[in-house]
């Protein structure tokens, strides 16, 4: 694969996989105290904080980096391992993001869930 394809296949699935990233909870606040919302919505998403993405990250990273160099070295000569793994590392890394960031969502949700709102999304 030449390197313009390779950049190609990159930018796609990286702007591909930000779409999906930064999304935001909606309650049914019908009867909802908003001022204790506000301080629920704040504890939930310190415990959202925990979660590890930069470890999603690095592992998604490295195993994308395996997986482009593999196929360098299938489909190609050095030249096309070393930019294999570059390119499967970043494709990887953003896919691990995204992973970690959905799982912030969801551990949000769940926080709100358990203190007794109505989670819409």
């Amino acid at each position: 694969m030449k390197a313009n394809a390779w950049m190609v296949l990159l930018l796609a699935s990286s702007l591909g996989l930000g779409a999906c990233a930064g999304k935001r909870v909606i309650v049914d606040t019908q009867g909802v105290d908003m001022s204790r919302y506000e301080r629920d919505y704040a504890d939930c998403e310190t415990y959202a904080g925990q979660v590890n993405t930069g470890g999603q990250v690095a592992r998604s990273a490295g195993f994308g980096a395996a997986i482009g160099a593999a196929l360098g070295a299938i489909f190609g000569n050095s030249s096309a391992v070393a930019r294999g793994a570059g390119a499967g590392g970043v494709v990887g890394g953003a896919k691990g993001a995204v992973r970690g960031d959905n799982e912030k969502t969801q551990v949000l949700r769940n926080c709100l869930r358990g203190r007794g709102y109505r989670v819409l999304n």
